[in-house]
C-alpha cells in the first residue's frame, strides 16, 4: 500500500462511526446505472479487506463470519468507488457487478419488490438464476 493510500485509509477509519456491534451499513450500488443492488454490513476488518482487494467483503450478522460477495455464486462485486455519509455512519460502495445477480434469491437487486400505498408487495423482476442450483438446499 502506498503512503498516499495509507494516509487516506487512516482518515477513512478515523471517520467511520461503527454501531455498538462494531458494524456500519453499506449500500451497494451499480456504478454504471445507479441501481441499488443490496445493503450489507462491514466491520473495520471487512472494510480494510475491501480496500486492499478492491472486491466487496462484508460481515455476515447471521453467520458471524466474513464473506466475499460472490464467493459461492461467482457474482462478485469489484469496488469502483467508496463514499461515506456526512455523519460517518453509512457507506456507499459503487461496484462493477460481475455476473447478473447481486441477490442470493437470483435477482439482480435485493430490492426487487415494490409496495403500493396499502403495503401490498409486487415483484418487479424475475430471478436470473436458480438459488437452489447455486447454493444448494
Amino acid at each position: 500500500m502506498s503512503d498516499s493510500t495509507r494516509e487516506t485509509s487512516t482518515e477513512l477509519f478515523a471517520t467511520v462511526k461503527y454501531d455498538d456491534k462494531g458494524l456500519v451499513p453499506c449500500v451497494v450500488q451499480d456504478y454504471k446505472d445507479g441501481t441499488v443492488l443490496m445493503v450489507a454490513y462491514m466491520n473495520e476488518q471487512s472494510l480494510k479487506r475491501t480496500l486492499e482487494t478492491q472486491q466487496a467483503v462484508f460481515w455476515s450478522r447471521s453467520r458471524q463470519a466474513y464473506w466475499i460477495k460472490g464467493e459461492s455464486s461467482g457474482n462478485i462485486q469489484k469496488l469502483k468507488e467508496l463514499r461515506i455519509d456526512c455523519d460517518g455512519d453509512c457507506l456507499v460502495a459503487k461496484v462493477e457487478q460481475i455476473g447478473d445477480a447481486a441477490c442470493h434469491t437470483g435477482q439482480r437487486s435485493c430490492f426487487y419488490r415494490i409496495t403500493d400505498a396499502k403495503g401490498k408487495l409486487e415483484m418487479t423482476s424475475k430471478p436470473l438464476f436458480d438459488p437452489k442450483k447455486v447454493y444448494g438446499k
